[in-house]
């Protein structure tokens, strides 16, 4: 029995910045991920605040939010066998440095903050972030 998920991923503004949208939806489609709906967006601080709402009480939750909202964003919702795992799998760690060869943010993250992409954690939290972004 197939388990098709759906997940949201977001191409962060440092990479929307280096022109590599392309790049890296190429990566999901190769990986057998369909992009069911996707919007280039630029979202208020308020919003990301909510968005992140999850990571409130942590330190970097301020730098996560400004940053979210420092450019413009491409929100995208992928789906496939596992998407919530497979995506998290193919974006790496969320330190480049510690991600595997391979993954989206070996490959384009910058530091920790500027990792490129954005994938939700769980089943539960992907409906919810998809919902944040695409309510139509």
């Amino acid at each position: 029995m197939s388990n098709i998920e759906q997940t949201l991923s977001i191409i962060k503004p440092d990479a929307i910045e280096r022109n590599l949208e392309n790049q890296i939806k190429e990566i999901f489609k190769n990986k057998g991920f369909k992009i069911i709906k996707e919007k280039k967006i630029q979202i208020e601080k308020s919003e990301a605040e909510k968005f992140y709402k999850v990571h409130e009480t942590k330190p970097f939750y301020n730098d996560l939010c400004e940053y979210l909202s420092s450019g413009p964003i491409l929100a995208m919702v992928l789906e496939k066998e596992n998407a919530v795992l497979k995506n998290r799998e193919l974006m790496g760690a969320t330190n480049p440095e510690d991600a595997s060869e391979g993954t989206i943010r070996k490959k384009y993250g910058i530091s920790i903050d500027k990792n490129s992409v954005h994938g939700s954690d769980s089943v539960e939290n992907a409906k919810i972030e998809i919902e944040f972004f695409f309510k139509d």
